[in-house]
């Protein structure tokens, strides 16, 4: 049965099914055609590349015709009578013969017009094939044109044999060619799905040009000197190159005007064509240069490289990451490719440009999102993906939604690259889970300032830690301290299984502290955790209980890792022979008397304990003394934990002790806390941490501090009656990063009594989901103010406070000015420095940079030396220069870019986050420990040293010291010695003055603090003793030197100082504004005329004693693992890992519990709030 064909001209075939095809194009013969010889990519590349091989035939066989071409024996039309090429040669009329006739051999003859017949059989289908209406466009084409030119006259020599000698200026076929070399090449562009080709196409344009200039100049001025000098091809090639390249000899020239309008016409076409072939390169040049082109193939299949996402890249930033990535040794071969969207700023390019790294660092201009530019990064063979957000900006919640989307690009593109990601908000943490390593910014900073505020410096300590140094910083300065802290600063973590370690292998199955306490007293090392093989958990000090085992990977703090280091034995004989012996004899002691690091020139001479004298510092139970008292005993340290340990007390005790604290609290209204985990978190993703917990949430009301409700009617800070001072935090908004500021300062191990109050100071009030997180907290309050007003500031409790932390604020984190983010912050902290001088401030800077501006003293010429010292070890390659800053070494500045490091150094060590984490409570691993601090104390001092410290608490509580933050005071040099020791001689000598008065009784109480009534303390300490007399010999020396001269002006100033000083005037300020808002002033009156007490805890804290005499000054700074013969000073503060009070007590029962309790009923019933010795 016939059937009739579809309109789509589509075939059916009827079987078992019906078969369909269908046709893409119109099935006509002119779109067959088409499809052919012009949209199929590869069949029309064949088509164009037989083409341009016909066109370069056409000039090669030209250039064949020249050279079989004889003028002298005759020329003129073919079959006709030939003339002699002399015989017009010396006539000075052109004779035009030579220039219209040549001699064309027949066999040449016959292959030209071969190839011109099948030239234009194609130019006439390709412009049938491209006509779109208009045939005068297609006609007036000058490819066309040209076709027309080399192809009509041959044809036309078919039917009229004369005209075969006729000359047709074949040459010009090379403009031809060159025209087909493009489509060819745009063609192949397009075949192999190649999009960056710009400028490999202009270069080739431009190189095409250039020939097809020189070719047509030679070979036209060759033909028309047939008529004058009869030049041959040579000489004509000589002279074009000549005239292009502005050289002009002059040896060769045209000799007839023909030839010279020629030479005219070819300059003038140069002169147009060729700057707009170099001004269309310039600028793919420069596009190119900014973005950045492709990271090559062959290199990413060779070469290892990571790729850096960033939204901008600013200097700061990339110095950073390229310092800290390529400090390690092993990353020295690895090539950084940054993919950025925007253009390269200037700072970086010229940085971009320093040999160091232009070998190294490639930027691309793009974005994480287009899968192009994915691949011209090569992504999929990337090593590792690092996404930094941009916390500059204002809307940082936009922010993490692009490093959201990036993050989920790179994983959708490379699933297999591992991705490094940097969150500044921690709500939106979860989205990027998938990711290797996360850190979120806002959790980090909280929970760092928030351990300021109860163990000093953490962020110096945190900071030090998590940066690559060699320890060489300050080691060439004149001062003690600074060597001594920057070789500390050198101390990193790092791991190793303990099978295959020297340091740590002969502790197989003892306990943590003795593996802890004889590493450290053997090799200086500090051994903070483990992590068991069949466990993924690592566990900072997990205490004595832990049995170390061969398999476990040991984490210790260091100044270079065991595998970069050299083992040098002494014998063992020559020690004993000189009468030493160790204080304890463990088990395969080795006479280790220093590691020598081959990382660089680093040499750590380690204080060997086992040469020390009985007399000395050596670590065995003391015997009595001279004077027969009976010192102090410090315990060995057990290998194996003794079933009596009193670990599991520890939490059950406190327990106990709260219970017997609530009965002797004064008043029986005092709320009872209760220990559980937060109901509420702000946000997905917080670790569960147990707290201190109120019995029942606290209505929202009752949270605002200068608001009475109807449960209380408290207004001020003073009428609540707190026992401990505050912790004041002033912040923009209450972010939901502010709850990992509550959560470490309300964690169950600190003892209820050491709980501080918690003010919270925001620019907004809160919104209601904040609030409901933080009610079920103690102690937490908020109140709407800001730190530039005096008011707020009194309101919420400031006299009452020992910490105030201020929070870089979002809205002022970007400026038009670089660095001027922080410009705000530092006026207000400098004038909350002069209100409130005794108060412990903390502050959060965008810029480390700006941290020079903290506490800034006009013509301090030590700040000057510190800046002085920052350029030199800058210049030296160290990437802490700003550590000797002086805010910064005593923990009073921090800024969060400061840590951006961490995330780079995960690249290589893949424990630092969970380890940094742990250390600033955000995890807690269940038998992990925590981080605390203990205070050396007038009674502490008969330990010595800090080796005994480390032996003394591993015996007694298991804790393990990391670090020591000291203070001491300091001599600052003034580059006006004339005005200020003048001004030095009346804040110490005038006594009239009570502010004064103070301050000399400061600095009288130095040796004398803490001792009650033994006379022969002094002579204790003579290091104190002996830094007093050389401080009041030099003030006496002083003014003898300038007593003639100022003694007038002195008396002058003493009266004007009587009369009314800067303290008086700011005290009145403070007093005044009290008075008006209804607050009482007697609080502020203690606080502006300082106690000795008070000044001297401004002492231990780092802080400005007086602005009058701002030349004498302390220091604070934090030291890292000091070797075990750093002698212990008054008042340094001691980091500790204390290990977890919940470790044991689900194994122990409840007969342990009844037994800690009958030995707190027996004793002191006063809670215990640090670790006493």
């Amino acid at each position: 049965m016939p059937t009739s064909k579809p309109s789509q001209q589509a075939r059916q075939k009827m079987c078992t099914g019906v078969q369909v095809e269908f046709y893409v194009n119109e099935n006509t013969f002119k779109e067959r055609l088409k499809l052919f010889f012009i949209k199929n990519q590869r069949s029309s590349l064949r088509i164009r590349l037989f083409n341009f091989s016909l066109k370069l035939l056409t000039c090669l066989l030209y250039i064949v015709r020249v050279l079989l071409d004889n003028p002298e024996e005759g020329i003129g039309c073919w079959e006709c009578e030939k003339q002699n090429y002399t015989a017009f040669n010396q006539s000075t009329n052109i004779n035009w013969s030579h220039i219209f006739w040549v001699d064309r051999k027949t066999p040449l003859w016959a292959v030209q017009v071969s190839i011109a017949l099948i030239s234009f059989l194609e130019t006439m289908l390709l412009t049938y094939l491209s006509y779109k209406g208009n045939i005068w466009e297609q006609i007036f084409r000058i490819s066309f044109i040209l076709e027309m030119i080399n192809t009509v006259p041959f044809i036309i020599t078919i039917f009229w044999p004369p005209l075969r000698n006729l000359f047709i200026p074949v040459f010009l076929n090379c403009w031809l060619a060159k025209y087909a070399l493009e489509n060819m090449i745009n063609d192949l562009h397009r075949a192999i799905q190649r999009t960056q080709s710009a400028m490999f196409n202009q270069v080739l344009i431009l190189i095409c040009t250039l020939l097809c200039l020189v070719f047509t100049g030679t070979c036209g001025i060759q033909h028309l000197e047939r008529a004058g000098e009869k030049l041959s091809l040579f000489k004509s090639f000589y002279f074009c190159i000549v005239t292009f390249s502005t050289v002009g000899y002059g040896d060769v020239t045209p000799k007839i005007w023909p030839s010279q309008l020629l030479v005219v016409i070819m300059i003038c076409v140069a002169l147009v064509v060729l700057p707009l072939q170099f001004e269309e390169l310039v600028y793919l040049w420069m596009e190119r240069q900014k973005s950045g082109g492709n990271y090559s193939r062959h290199r990413a299949q060779t070469e290892k490289h990571v790729v850096l996402c960033v939204s901008s890249l600013k200097i700061d930033l990339l110095m950073d990451f390229l310092n800290e990535f390529y400090a390690h040794p092993r990353l020295q071969d690895y090539y950084v490719v940054i993919l950025c969207p925007t253009e390269m700023d200037i700072q970086v390019r010229r940085v971009l440009q320093i040999p160091l790294w232009s070998q190294r660092v490639i930027y691309l201009q793009g974005s994480a999102l287009k899968d192009q530019d994915l691949m011209r990064a090569k992504m999929d063979n990337g090593e590792a993906c690092f996404i930094l957000s941009s916390r500059n900006e204002v809307d940082r919640t936009a922010a993490d939604h692009q490093t959201i989307l990036r993050a989920w690009a790179v994983k959708d593109f490379a699933p297999n690259c591992p991705l490094y990601v940097q969150i500044l908000k921690p709500e939106n943490k979860f989205h990027v889970k998938f990711a290797d390593h996360v850190v979120c910014e806002e959790e980090c900073k909280y929970a760092m300032l928030a351990l300021n505020c109860v163990c000093p410096a953490t962020s110096t300590l945190i900071t030090l830690l998590v940066h690559t140094s060699r320890g060489q910083e300050g080691q060439e300065s004149p001062e003690q301290w600074q060597r001594m802290y920057g070789r500390c600063s050198g101390n990193e973590v790092y791991h190793i299984r303990m099978g295959d370690s020297k340091f740590f292998m002969e502790y197989e199955g003892k306990s943590f502290t003795y593996a802890a306490f004889h590493a450290h007293k053997k090799y200086g090392v500090c051994l903070i955790g483990i992590r068991r093989e069949e466990n993924k958990s690592i566990l900072l000090n997990p205490g004595p209980r832990h049995i170390m085992a061969a398999s476990d990977t040991c984490f210790y703090i260091n100044i270079t890792k065991e595998e970069n280091s050299a083992f040098i034995f002494k014998q063992e004989e020559k020690q004993k022979k000189k009468g030493f012996a160790g204080s304890y004899d463990g088990p395969s002691r080795l006479p280790v008397h220093s590691i020598i690091a081959s990382m660089g020139t680093v040499a750590m001479d380690l204080q060997n304990t086992e040469c020390r004298p009985a007399n000395s510092s050596k670590l065995a139970l003391p015997a009595e003394n001279g004077s027969g008292t009976r010192r102090p005993s410090i315990a060995p340290v057990l290998e194996l934990a003794d079933t009596s340990s009193l670990l599991p007390c520890d939490l059950l005790s406190d327990q106990s002790e709260d219970e017997m604290t609530q009965s002797d609290e004064e008043g029986s209204a005092v709320l009872e806390y209760v220990k559980g985990y937060p109901p509420n978190s702000p946000y997905i993703g917080s670790s569960p941490t147990l707290c201190h917990l109120l019995p029942e949430k606290a209505p929202f009301c009752c949270l605002r501090l200068d608001k009475g409700c109807k449960h209380n009617s408290f207004e001020d800070a003073k009428a609540y009656g707190f026992k401990n001072k505050l912790i004041i935090v002033s912040a923009e908004t209450a972010g939901n990063g502010l709850y990992n500021f509550i959560v470490p300062l309300r964690a169950y191990y600190r003892s209820r009594k050491e709980l501080n109050p918690i003010v919270l100071l925001l620019d907004n009030k809160p919104e209601h989901h904040f609030l409901e997180a933080i009610c079920c907290f103690p102690m937490v309050y908020y109140m709407e103010g800001t730190i530039d007003n005096l008011d707020s500031l009194l309101q919420c409790g400031i006299i009452y406070a020992d910490n105030l932390v201020v929070v870089d604020k979002e809205s002022t984190m970007s400026a038009e000015e670089d660095y001027m983010a922080d410009a705000k912050t530092i006026v207000n902290v400098q004038t909350m420095f002069r209100l409130f001088p005794s108060l412990s401030i903390i502050t959060e800077l965008t810029h480390p940079s700006n941290m020079r501006f903290m506490q800034f003293r006009a013509k301090d010429s030590y700040s000057l030396a510190l800046s002085k010292l920052e350029k030199r070890e800058r210049e030296n390659g160290s990437n802490l220069a700003f550590m000797f800053r002086l805010p910064f070494a005593a923990g009073r500045v921090f800024s969060i870019s400061m840590l951006d490091t961490l995330l780079y150094q995960s690249f290589v060590k893949d424990y630092m986050i969970t380890i940094t984490r742990l250390l600033l409570g955000l995890d807690t691993t269940p038998g992990s420990g925590y981080l605390c601090a203990m205070k050396i104390t007038e009674d502490d001092l008969w330990i010595r040293t800090y080796g005994r410290l480390f032996q003394k608490l591993c015996s007694s509580s298991a804790e393990i010291p990391i670090g020591i933050y000291r203070t001491e005071s300091h001599m600052f040099a003034t580059s006006e010695p004339h005005d200020i020791r003048a001004q030095s001689q009346i804040s110490i000598n005038v006594e009239d003055c009570e502010d004064t008065k103070d301050v000399k009784e400061h600095w009288g109480i130095k040796t004398s603090h803490h001792r009650n009534s033994c006379s022969s303390d002094q002579s204790e300490h003579p290091l104190l003793r002996r830094k007093s007399m050389q401080w009041a010999r030099r003030l006496s020396r002083k003014g003898n030197k300038h007593s003639s001269k100022t003694a007038e002006w002195i008396s002058q100033q003493r009266l004007s100082l009587y009369r009314r000083s800067e303290r008086q005037e700011l005290s009145e300020l403070v007093k005044n504004r009290m008075k008006h808002l209804g607050l009482p002033t007697t609080g502020y009156e203690d606080v502006a005329n300082l106690t000795a007490s008070d000044v001297m805890n401004r002492v231990n804290l780092g802080y400005l004693q007086d602005e009058m005499n701002d030349h004498q000054n302390t220091l604070s700074y934090v030291l890292i693992n000091p070797p075990p013969d750093t002698r212990l000073e008054l008042n340094d503060i001691v980091y500790l890992i204390r290990s977890d009070p919940l470790a044991h007590v689900a194994n122990d029962g409840h007969s342990r519990k009844s037994s800690c309790s009958n030995k707190l009923g027996s004793g002191n019933p006063e809670t215990r709030d640090e670790t006493q010795l």
